[in-house]
């Protein structure tokens, strides 16, 4: 059942960074559209995460819930030595998701207001990824220290590195590009279509040279990145067949099919999320000194581990069918 949970954790992750990330990416991709255009990025942002912006959460509070009751340990000192870059994320969920309702739902719609909520908006839907990044950076960066003596040290240098916040950057440049293709296959127009292209293709270059910075920041602080990745053949057939993913989805899109190309988008930002995490499985945090917490060893009791398994196996079978019903329905209502 410890293989059920791991599993299910995993999927809340991955799934929680393709459509949230692209959430959060829609935020970007408003923040350098011109004025002349946020009306009709707006409109079709509005009607691509409209179904799905809220319960795109969910997998955030499963992947939580799942770290905080089969492996308590591991939640306990994330919490500890991450609270800094965790309070800021969330409180990034809180003020985005309040100013995402506001501005499209506000009884009164005053310039002034408006003009608060799309600023908080854009910059929380920028904030939150960064540190999201920044808190997966820090995880496996082995900056963590259990016996730290100073604040600075434990709470500060913990997640404040090159690594980490290379790898936040990383993250809202990939949210920026998964959100781009998205929205490529809500465009009405070709007008809009041929926009979101060029954005698309400008964030893509944004990822990929600051994928290069994380792999500098890597070397810079003596963290074996490029061996972790190379290193092994499942991680190294993972960057293969995301750089192919890639290829394919510049040609899928350049043939017109954009609904297919957020299939090959999503499968390339799974496989960068498999070509890292694979090294490094099962440890979950990387510490200063060479130790790990594993989910193989630091986890909950067997007995609890057996009902955490059950209870999600059975909420699978609620949440998936309605979750997928929620974006049927809402498919149908803008057709």
């Amino acid at each position: 059942m410890l293989t059920v949970v791991i599993l299910f954790l995993f999927f809340a992750i991955v799934l929680y960074f393709l459509l949230g990330g692209a959430d959060f990416g829609a935020g970007v991709i408003e923040l350098f559209t011109s004025d002349h255009n946020k009306h009709r990025t707006r409109k079709t942002m509005y009607q691509a995460i409209g179904p799905i912006w809220e319960a795109n959460h969910m997998w955030l509070i499963i992947a939580v819930v799942i770290l905080f009751v089969g492996f308590p340990v591991i939640y306990s000192q994330m919490c500890i030595y991450l609270h800094i870059p965790l309070l800021v994320m969330l409180m990034g969920i809180i003020a985005r998701g309040t100013a995402f309702t506001f501005r499209n739902y506000d009884a009164v719609k005053d310039e002034k207001t408006q003009g608060l909520y799309n600023n908080i908006f854009v910059y929380s839907s920028i904030v939150t990824p960064l540190f999201l990044g920044i808190i997966a950076g820090s995880a496996i960066s082995g900056q963590i220290d259990f016996g730290a003596t100073t604040f600075v040290d434990a709470y500060i240098f913990s997640w404040f590195n090159w690594f980490s916040v290379a790898v936040g950057f990383f993250t809202v440049a990939l949210c920026g590009f998964l959100a781009a293709i998205y929205l490529i296959g809500e465009a009405d127009n070709d007008t809009d279509v041929r926009r979101f292209i060029k954005k698309a293709k400008a964030l893509n270059i944004a990822a990929f040279v600051c994928g290069g910075l994380v792999f500098i920041a890597a070397e810079v602080q003596n963290i074996h990145l490029a061996h972790w990745i190379f290193g092994n053949a499942i991680s190294l057939t993972a960057v293969i067949a995301a750089s192919i993913s890639l290829i394919l989805l510049w040609i899928t899109i350049s043939k017109g099919k954009k609904m297919i190309a957020r299939i090959f988008a999503a499968f390339q930002v799974t496989m960068i999320l498999l070509s890292v995490g694979y090294r490094r499985f099962p440890n979950f945090i990387v510490l200063k000194g060479g130790q790990n917490m594993s989910l193989l060893t630091d986890h909950a009791a067997a007995k609890t581990i057996d009902d955490l398994g059950i209870a999600l196996l059975i909420g699978s079978l609620i949440i998936l069918p309605a979750l997928f019903y929620l974006y049927y329905s809402f498919r149908e209502k803008n057709s």
